[in-house]
């Protein structure tokens, strides 16, 4: 049963910032599945251009942190309206994403260089 709670968090400045449970849990589904989309999409593009070893990850690395300031700049300069912390916005699903992006990068890889 979801229920409509609000968390409250009080800043540095003493002014107590109000936090809907249900909003936050969108926002973090629809950051998941941005990330989710944007590993299989980048892993596929490793896999095309042929990247291996520590570039491929070089490669998720980049695509993790160019997703993250896509995400500040759609939210604006009031992104705290939307998330808890920038910080966990970039951490949160960092691994997850990462299984994903090594699945197609690999296959993705073998369909188009291994003969």
């Amino acid at each position: 049963m979801a229920t409509n709670r609000v968390k409250t968090r009080e800043l540095k400045t003493g002014e107590v910032v109000a936090y809907s449970e249900a909003a936050i849990r969108n926002n973090a589904a629809a950051v998941e599945y941005c990330r989710t989309s944007m590993a299989a999409l980048s892993g596929c593009t490793a896999g095309i251009l042929g990247l291996t070893g520590a570039l491929g990850f070089l490669f998720y690395i980049v695509a993790v942190l160019g997703l993250w300031c896509m995400l500040l700049m759609k939210s604006g300069s009031n992104w705290q309206k939307y998330f808890i912390s920038r910080q966990s916005l970039l951490t949160n699903g960092f691994l997850g994403g990462l299984c994903t992006y090594v699945l197609f990068w690999t296959f993705l890889y073998g369909m188009v260089h291994v003969y």
